[in-house]
């Protein structure tokens, strides 16, 4: 084992261990009711996990990215109902730019398609102004890390709460996604080589190892359930049909898991987009047919409120939608490809 594969095992290993005794089903529950989860926040800042892909500098870990992004997928086998994929995200969005980075959770913005935010010089700052929607955890967090248009040019900007008033929304696994109307004084910094494809490519980077980590745990749990659940007399994982349908749950599984690393490297590369787009359009469909088969397996009990799986399956669901549904990164890799060219397509594929 290599100096990089024991530091991520090992931030692993932590990440494991603080979800475990903070994120219990209770606490779920609690945030699917629209409570803000403080001390499973607490433990997780302690352990210093929100910081992985900070440079040590800036009291970060300063590991690989592929490391760092591998504990949003521990975070998702545990459903953990906190923003540790936006908070990773904005320190993203932030490095390099001198901006000082804030400890508390964070999220970024804007994650719609088509909307921008836009900067105004004035007296001693700038002022950030315009409205951005779906922004994950908008009303629990403590700053954005925000992409704006200051003339023709793209900062990036941290704006503080009280720079915005907020309109409550949620998805479907009843995380907030809410608009913020943003009107106020920032920290603004100058252009620093992030835009709006690069960040929507690193969030859609990010949702991919949320989805892996979310059908590992629906894969064991389906599969245990399977071995447990007894009908006509033996547990129905022992009838051919349910074991094909675990199978391709499991196979499901780790093409997800595969697409998730390639993404996370891709990342790490410069944010590159073919792989990213390949591999969130890949998960995408991986969680489709995965919450599906796990449903069938469950039966009725699966889509109850006193049943953990319909943690997973929700937040698979609206993860899959989020930076890029597979449509969308279908389309971008069929018109690159046809962009690209018959006689070059294989030396494309390869290179990504």
């Amino acid at each position: 084992m290599t100096e990089t594969d024991s530091t991520g095992a090992l931030l692993r290993e932590t990440a494991a261990r603080v979800f475990e005794e903070s994120c219990g089903t209770e606490v779920m529950r609690a945030a699917d009711g629209g409570a803000w989860q403080q001390p499973a926040w607490d433990a997780l800042a302690e352990a210093g996990l929100h910081r992985a892909l900070l440079p040590e500098d800036a009291g970060g870990y300063g590991v690989a990215v592929p490391d760092a992004l591998s504990l949003l997928r521990v975070a998702a086998e545990y459903a953990v109902p906190l923003p540790l994929a936006e908070t990773m995200l904005a320190h993203w969005l932030l490095g390099g730019t001198g901006l000082t980075v804030p400890d508390g959770p964070l999220s970024v913005g804007p994650v719609v398609a088509g909307e921008s935010l836009t900067i105004v010089p004035e007296a001693g700052g700038f002022r950030v102004k315009g409205t951005i929607s779906r922004i994950p955890w908008g009303r629990d967090v403590q700053a954005a890390a925000v992409l704006a248009l200051h003339g023709a040019e793209t900062w990036v900007a941290l704006v503080p709460a009280s720079a915005w008033t907020c309109a409550h929304e949620q998805n479907v696994a009843r995380e907030p996604r809410d608009t913020l109307t943003i009107d106020g004084i920032a920290l603004c910094a100058a252009p620093s080589g992030r835009d709006a494809a690069t960040l929507r490519a690193a969030g859609a980077a990010m949702r991919a190892q949320q989805i892996a980590g979310a059908l590992t745990r629906l894969t064991a749990m389906t599969t245990q359930y399977a071995m447990d659940r007894v009908q006509f007399g033996r547990p129905i994982g022992k009838f051919q049909a349910v074991q094909q349908n675990l199978a391709v749950l499991a196979g499901q599984t780790a093409a997800a898991v595969a697409a998730a690393d390639i993404a996370a490297e891709a990342l790490e590369n410069g944010a590159k987009r073919l792989p990213i787009a390949a591999a969130k359009a890949r998960t995408g469909e991986a969680a489709g047919i995965g919450a599906g088969i796990a449903h069938q397996v469950f039966g009725a009990i699966g889509f109850t409120f006193e049943h953990n799986l319909q943690f997973v399956t929700r937040r698979l669901w609206s993860w899959r939608d989020e930076f890029g549904n597979e449509a969308e990164w279908n389309r971008f890799v069929g018109r690159h490809m046809a962009a690209v060219g018959g006689d070059r397509l294989w030396a494309e594929i390869v290179a990504a």
